[in-house]
């Protein structure tokens, strides 16, 4: 049925506009984003259903709800690891260690500025643009106290840098790891994106540098070094290669990424197991020694339990809510529109602007959904401006969100516009 000018399409749409508008305000009304999202998921099938329960497919709904949630399943337990895993660096104090050790460097505020940049172009596409922005803004913000001013552009910077950098891996952002599980672009094609990712980030990075001081940033405390905790390099091992096993899953194997990344969990957990048994001796002989260790044993589960599940249901929500609409028919026209009377190439580059103030992933679900006829070159297109297009604005990623919350009063929205005009050079 094509039901996008019957009232339940209507309303469809209105239920998604009214929940992603509560989406975009979380940070005034501190309502998280999955609630509404979920909630107008399940109404939108619920309607879909009414109207189909009375016609000759009773059962067409309940078959395309088990198509996406098997979309979501997969993308759901590949997350959940690489999340876990993330949990358990940041547990072992890896993160924390890293931000003391350039702390300590007392660089000047410019170079601190581009090696923060830098380190988060290159660590987005391991650990994905969202933890490396958290990770990159706790530097600035230990490093930058007292002036707000260059704690503003940096973590513009570094939005930008994280973005960029998470466009040329399928681990870096969202849209690039649904692209791949889809099987349209494979893990070596994505390094393709590297230069026009570089340009993204060099381009606006090089202006806004432009701005920053070079005089020498306050030296950190030097006699208390913060330490990694016992086994996190091991931990860091075990993550790169459990990426490893997940690409070789889905290119030589031909099975989905995310069965790889569950291998590597179990990995994690009979590691964390190991470290759990041997606390209490390693305890004793760090007090022997006068030397301090972990005061708390290591625990899987635990880490399991820190995952963003906001994040994770959020992801839910989204799928669902897109899949109805698609279902009801409005992806098709939307499609139709865009990929056949604008052409692929504008309508990719559309792609881009509308998610910085969408947010990428709802607009790279869509046109997944869609499924356009386009080349790779096309598909490459478009998961690059899906990726950098958010760092327009500091509301179209979920690097530029979670930072306004973290460096909250020093990095905001009208920071970020003023600097909208060199991010546009760069897309």
């Amino acid at each position: 049925m094509d039901l996008t000018t019957h009232w339940v399409g209507m309303s469809a749409i209105a239920l998604f506009v009214a929940a992603y508008g509560l989406v975009i305000t979380e940070e005034f009304t501190h309502l998280r984003k999955s609630k509404p999202v979920m909630m107008a998921a399940g109404i939108i099938w619920g309607l879909i259903a009414y109207q189909y329960a009375g016609s000759d497919q009773p059962h067409a709904t309940a078959e395309a709800v088990h198509e996406y949630l098997t979309e979501f399943a997969q993308l759901f337990l590949f997350l959940l690891a690489a999340m876990t895993y993330v949990n358990a660096m940041s547990e072992r104090q890896v993160f924390l260690a890293l931000r003391d050790w350039l702390a300590r460097r007392a660089y000047s505020y410019r170079t601190m500025f581009w090696i923060t940049g830098v380190l988060s172009f290159f660590l987005s596409p391991i650990i994905d643009n969202l933890t490396t922005a958290l990770v990159m803004c706790a530097v600035v913000l230990a490093i930058g106290q007292g002036n707000p001013r260059f704690i503003g552009v940096a973590c513009i910077n570094i939005v930008v840098a994280a973005n960029a950098g998470g466009a040329f891996s399928p681990f870096g952002d969202i849209t690039t790891l649904m692209v791949w599980q889809r099987g349209i672009v494979s893990f070596e094609t994505f390094f393709h994106l590297f230069l026009p990712s570089v340009v993204n980030y060099v381009v606006p990075a090089t202006l806004m540098s432009l701005t920053i001081p070079k005089t020498k940033t306050a030296e950190a405390d030097a006699e208390n070094p913060i330490r990694m905790k016992r086994g996190a390099r091991r931990i860091m091992f075990l993550f790169m290669c459990t990426i490893t096993t997940a690409v070789s899953f889905h290119n030589f194997l031909h099975l989905p990424p995310f069965l790889g990344m569950m291998t590597g969990l179990a990995a994690l957990k009979f590691f964390g197991y190991y470290l759990r048994v041997t606390h209490a001796v390693t305890e004793s002989n760090h007090r022997q020694y006068g030397q301090i260790g972990d005061t708390a044993p290591f625990d899987s589960f635990r880490e399991v339990s820190r995952v963003e599940w906001d994040t994770l249901l959020f992801f839910f929500g989204v799928i669902m809510c897109v899949g109805g609409l698609g279902f009801i028919g409005y992806l098709d026209h939307l499609s139709a529109y865009m990929y056949v009377e604008l052409g692929p190439t504008v309508a990719n580059v559309l792609v881009g602007v509308i998610s910085a103030a969408v947010d990428n992933i709802p607009v790279m679900v869509a046109v997944l959904e869609m499924n356009p006829a386009m080349d790779l070159q096309q598909w490459l297109l478009v998961t690059l401006t899906a990726g950098v297009g958010g760092s327009l604005l500091s509301i179209g990623s979920a690097a530029g969100i979670a930072l306004m919350g973290q460096a909250r009063d020093q990095y905001t929205f009208f920071t970020h516009l003023r600097w909208t005009p060199a991010i546009a050079l760069g897309y």
